[in-house]
């Protein structure tokens, strides 16, 4: 069961969160809050898995809940606000999401998709060890663009959308802008491809072509095309032209052994 805590100062807010939480049969919600002091007290005795959380509430608002709040057990948290100003610092606080108001079901279900899975992983990390789970530190000097090696988050259609990076499946250079593919969807960004190949962890994201970056885990295979010419093949099916400066990087993810 997913014990929830619902804090908004707005009634109408709370009771449209318990309305869709209503539904799902794996989540309980153990408190309604209406400012930040009542959330802190829940936090507190309650330990509770996961938190819907206002910015904008009189005398404590949802970032100074944060600061307060006890660090172990901390909850996962979901933002949500009529603001869309807030989502970069959200980000920075380790929120899983950010919920815009007015959002709709399918925002909110994917949300909570979201939250699920990061509890069930945090669930199965505390069965697996003797010492008690502790979120990893965010160390004090690392800034925001090298934290978006493990999430990204960024405007896409109107929306604040977050991406966990290992959700990529491959990116592609279109001007002054990259289009990032993840599952169905595509996200188009206002940045450089050497920019953005940056902000991803070269262990896990390999340049395959000058404009083309792939998520190597997402590789099913590489093919010759056109005598000297090969495509890499992504689990999708998805076909990427390897271009012929970048060829090495490939052979590199080939263990000596296995080469021939």
């Amino acid at each position: 069961m997913i014990r929830t805590v619902v804090g908004d100062d707005e009634p109408l807010a709370r009771e449209r969160i318990r309305n869709l939480l209503s539904s799902e049969p794996d989540v309980e919600v153990v408190r309604e809050c209406r400012d930040g002091h009542e959330i802190l007290q829940a936090l507190e005795e309650l330990a509770p898995d996961l938190l819907f959380l206002d910015v904008a509430m009189p005398e404590l608002d949802g970032f100074g809940v944060l600061e307060l709040a006890p660090k172990t057990p901390a909850p996962a948290v979901i933002f949500t606000t009529a603001y869309d100003t807030y989502a970069i610092r959200a980000f920075d606080a380790n929120a899983l999401d950010y919920l815009l108001k007015p959002f709709d079901e399918v925002r909110f279900r994917k949300a909570l998709a979201r939250a699920r899975q990061h509890i069930d992983l945090q669930r199965k990390s505390r069965s697996n060890t003797e010492v008690p789970y502790k979120p990893t530190a965010t160390p004090t000097n690392k800034t925001a663009e090298q934290r978006a090696m493990d999430r990204l988050v960024f405007k896409s259609g109107g929306r604040i959308v977050f991406i966990q990076a290992d959700e990529i499946e491959w990116v592609e250079a279109s001007g002054n802008y990259v289009n990032v593919h993840v599952g169905k969807e595509s996200h188009l960004l206002r940045e450089t491809m050497n920019i953005f190949e940056s902000k991803l962890d070269p262990r896990h994201f390999l340049r395959i072509h000058r404009s083309i970056i792939v998520n190597c885990d997402r590789i099913r295979e590489v093919q010759p095309c056109n005598g000297s010419e090969y495509v890499v093949i992504l689990k999708n099916g998805k076909e990427l032209s390897l271009g012929r400066t970048y060829r090495d990087r490939i052979e590199r993810l080939i263990s000596p052994e296995q080469r021939y």
